[in-house]
């Protein structure tokens, strides 16, 4: 690139004689040339070192193999760009030079950027559609089946466009009779997206609908962009109404198509999908009333075959009550009949049981008891009486006869007995002394301690 006359003449100026410039002087007129010569070009690189402060600027650098370039995007730029930079992305910026006097550093002043080999909005597309999906926002449980019969059909378009002719034509052909409510939008330009998510949540509101159908006709991808935007999406999911998305052609998809409980490729598909046409329901009806009327014809059939049965089965009560009575009458004489014959028999036993009992009278064998104890106990006294005169006669004569073989009375006449030692042994033998042994002598009163002054063993 040429630099303009001014920068060629600023630079002869300078290096024409000796100038003494200070930095911020130097870097003026730098970022002066640089702006002035590079005010719009495009440039490729990488993307790194990205940072999104709090102010709503974005900064990043493009680097390539052989070197980088600091990059700015300020907040009114920021905003306006449907994706999110991440690192590694590869970038096409486009935007002018300029020097950033604090740190002495040139940068681009981005404008407007685009992923490098895709359009910025299919990527913007695939970003938002992994993140909703990330969400939960695509879930299949999340989605609930339209009604059946729908009363009233809420539509959120645009009045002028080709999608509510559609619509209409094809309600009005099937069904003529459904009342359809239509919520004009804009669905294409600035605030669009807004101004249907708010279409969609003021519907949820009035509550007067029972399915919606929110889209537009054809176009590309620009022109069905508010219908990718995330406002939207969430509006469409956090909707209690069901909704069918009609956006474009059958090729086109968006993430509203994503988000809605059903998906038609057009907007005439979506009317074709809301409710069958009279035609269909008249023939279901009629198809239905004749298998309910051959279920009815069978049914019938079979209850009068039952019926016949029955009727044939079924005797004269009349008769029926005389077997009754007459075999109530049997049991009543078979009852009295065992009834007399339990109580005779019970009579019977009752005699021979109270014969028994006086027979085994226990008072009759407690006086002959009585009697022989009475008898019993005068035999013992009398045998008693007589062991009693025998025991005292033999003791009589035990003790006569132990009065005379008492060894007292062998004392009384002068006798005395002499035991030695702590035992008690009798002596019987002076030879068995000794000179000075102690002896105690029992006599016929009392006993005297004595010892062996001398000994004569006498002879046997």
């Amino acid at each position: 690139m040429n630099f303009t006359q001014s920068g060629r003449a600023l630079f002869l100026d300078i290096f024409s004689e000796k100038t003494i410039l200070t930095v911020s002087r130097l870097t003026a007129l730098l970022r002066g040339v640089l702006e002035e010569n590079f005010e719009q070009l495009w440039v490729q690189g990488e993307v790194s070192n990205l940072s999104y402060p709090s102010s709503g600027h974005c900064y990043f650098t493009l680097k390539d193999a052989g070197a980088q370039l600091r990059c700015v995007m300020f907040k009114g730029a920021a905003k306006n760009h449907k994706f999110r930079l991440t690192d590694g992305m590869a970038l096409i910026a486009r935007g002018r030079i300029s020097v950033y006097d604090q740190r002495g550093e040139y940068q681009l002043i981005c404008e407007y950027v685009e992923p490098a080999g895709i359009g910025a909005l299919q990527t913007a597309f695939a970003q938002l559609k992994e993140k909703l999906a990330g969400e939960g926002l695509f879930a299949e449980a999340h989605k609930t089946s339209l009604p059946r019969f729908p009363r009233k059909i809420g539509v959120i378009t645009s009045p002028t466009g080709a999608a509510i002719h559609d619509i209409l034509n094809v309600l009005k052909r099937r069904f003529a009779s459904l009342e359809v409510l239509l919520y004009p939008v804009r669905v294409q330009g600035e605030g669009s997206a807004l101004e249907i998510a708010r279409a969609i949540d003021e519907m949820n509101r009035l509550a007067e609908v029972d399915i919606l159908i929110v889209g537009r006709g054809g176009g590309s991808l620009e022109d069905l962009w508010a219908f990718n935007e995330e406002v939207l999406a969430r509006a469409v999911y956090r909707s209690k109404i069901p909704i069918i998305s009609a956006v474009g052609h059958e090729t086109d998809w968006t993430i509203c198509d994503f988000v809605a409980d059903l998906r038609a490729p057009t907007p005439s598909a979506a009317a074709e999908l809301v409710i069958a046409s009279a035609e269909e329901l008249r023939s279901q009806i009629e198809a239905l009333s004749h298998r309910l009327r051959r279920s009815i014809e069978n049914l019938l059939t079979a209850y009068d075959g039952r019926f016949e049965g029955l009727r044939r089965a079924l005797h004269d009560p009349r008769t029926m009550l005389g077997h009754l009575a007459q075999r109530m009458d049997d049991l009543t004489g078979r009852l009295e009949m065992g009834l007399s014959v339990a109580a005779s028999r019970r009579r019977d036993r009752f005699e021979r049981l109270h014969d028994a009992l006086q027979h085994n009278d226990p008072k009759g064998r407690i006086d002959a008891l009585r009697q022989r104890i009475a008898l019993l106990s005068v035999r013992a006294e009398h045998s008693l009486a007589q062991r009693l005169d025998v025991l005292r006669q033999g003791f009589g004569d035990n003790a006569a006869r132990l009065e005379v073989l008492s060894p007292l009375k062998t004392l009384a006449r002068g006798y005395a007995i002499a035991t030695r030692g702590s035992a008690g042994t009798v002596v019987t033998d002076a030879g068995s002394l000794a000179v000075g042994e102690q002896l105690l002598v029992r006599l016929y009163r009392g006993q005297a301690g004595c010892r062996v002054e001398s000994l004569e063993p006498g002879k046997t």
